[in-house]
């Protein structure tokens, strides 16, 4: 093949389009949605992991008291107190004491319990899944009560139809979200436990001792998601193809289940992502109300004794567990919606 004709034809397959990849400004080659997605959303797991770590070190020694004295007791003379100090690494220097604390990470240590001489890896072992059980339950009852409840209000009053009901969900829900959770907690232990004597008041001996830790856990999301449900409902009710199936007469559970539920998921699973993992912060103050002993009373303990690393280690994990969670949900809401991927849709 002569020198011309080959230059012709690599010309011609440079100019055609089906020749090459898709590329991005400046040459360089298209990634994938799923690609693009993982890149961005793993720098950002990163830097919110380094602030997490940063933030979790440094708080703590804001915390007034003196560890030393705390585990020393009471009737410690200055000496002893000195030398717990000095055992536990408290006269090192702060920027020391974090390299410290950065290389133990860096190998998954957590560091030991000031007041128990425990890990603070088994104590955290021992105490998360009270917690996770608490916390699963509630954004289960979340779910399985919210989006029916919201979409229920949401068609009955489509068309500014029921109005009275439409105003009365919107009080309820309404004062129960404003709630505070610690409030509630106590008047559901005066009522079923002290009043009624019909749930235990406290503790993890029995099934029966979840329901009310997990109501009192669940009652705020379910009012907030079914609020934003019923609203989002009502919006898409209005679009020209759900106003076609209904002029076509499907019936009700396909119209609904099959039609309109789909297009409310994306919003109602970003909710509950959020909530679950403010669930998990929320549980501290369920779990003191119920004494349930989960993190979120260890947690407690920990202020109260000044021990330092396992309040970084449950905030650290705590932390942890919430940026894991809204990246699954990211990543479920991409599967469902590959639009939320911030990526287009493939037109072939």
């Amino acid at each position: 093949m002569s020198e011309p004709v080959a230059l012709s034809r690599a010309t011609a397959l440079d100019n055609n389009p089906r020749s090459r990849g898709p590329r991005l400004r400046g040459g360089a080659r298209n990634l994938s949605p799923w690609t693009e997605y993982a890149i961005r959303r793993g720098g950002g797991v990163l830097l919110s992991l380094a602030i997490l770590v940063v933030v979790t070190f440094f708080m703590v020694p804001l915390i007034p008291g003196d560890p030393a004295v705390a585990v020393a007791g009471a009737d410690a003379t200055s000496e002893q107190i000195d030398a717990i100090r000095h055992s536990l690494g408290l006269n090192d220097p702060l920027w020391l004491r974090f390299l410290n604390y950065v290389g133990d990470l860096a190998t998954g240590n957590l560091g030991n319990s000031f007041a128990y001489s425990t890990s603070v890896t088994t104590i955290i072992a021992t105490k998360l899944p009270y917690t996770a059980e608490l916390a699963l339950l509630g954004i289960t009852a979340v779910l399985l009560i919210s989006i029916p409840a919201g979409m229920s209000v949401g068609i009955l009053t489509r068309g500014n139809r029921r109005k009275w009901l439409d105003v009365a969900f919107g009080m309820v829900t309404g004062f129960f979200q404003a709630v505070p959770q610690y409030v509630l907690a106590t008047i559901l232990v005066v009522l079923f436990a002290i009043t009624w004597r019909i749930l235990p008041a406290a503790g993890a001996a029995t099934l029966t001792a979840l329901i009310l830790p997990v109501v009192g856990l669940s009652v705020g999301p379910i009012c907030s998601i079914s609020r934003v449900v019923r609203r989002e409902t009502s919006t898409v009710l209005e679009q020209d193809y759900l106003r076609t199936a209904r002029g076509w007469r499907l019936p009700a559970l396909r119209l609904y289940a099959r039609h309109t539920l789909p297009n409310l998921l994306t919003t109602a699973l970003t909710l509950a992502g959020l909530i679950l993992s403010g669930m998990l912060g929320g549980a501290i103050i369920i779990e003191n109300v119920f004494n349930w002993p989960g993190v979120g009373k260890e947690i407690v303990t920990a202020i109260v004794n000044k021990d330092y690393p396992v309040i970084q280690g449950i905030i650290l994990v705590l932390g942890f567990l919430a940026i894991v969670l809204n990246l699954l949900v990211d990543v479920i809401l991409g599967l469902i919606d590959p639009r939320t991927l911030g990526g287009k849709r493939s037109n072939g």
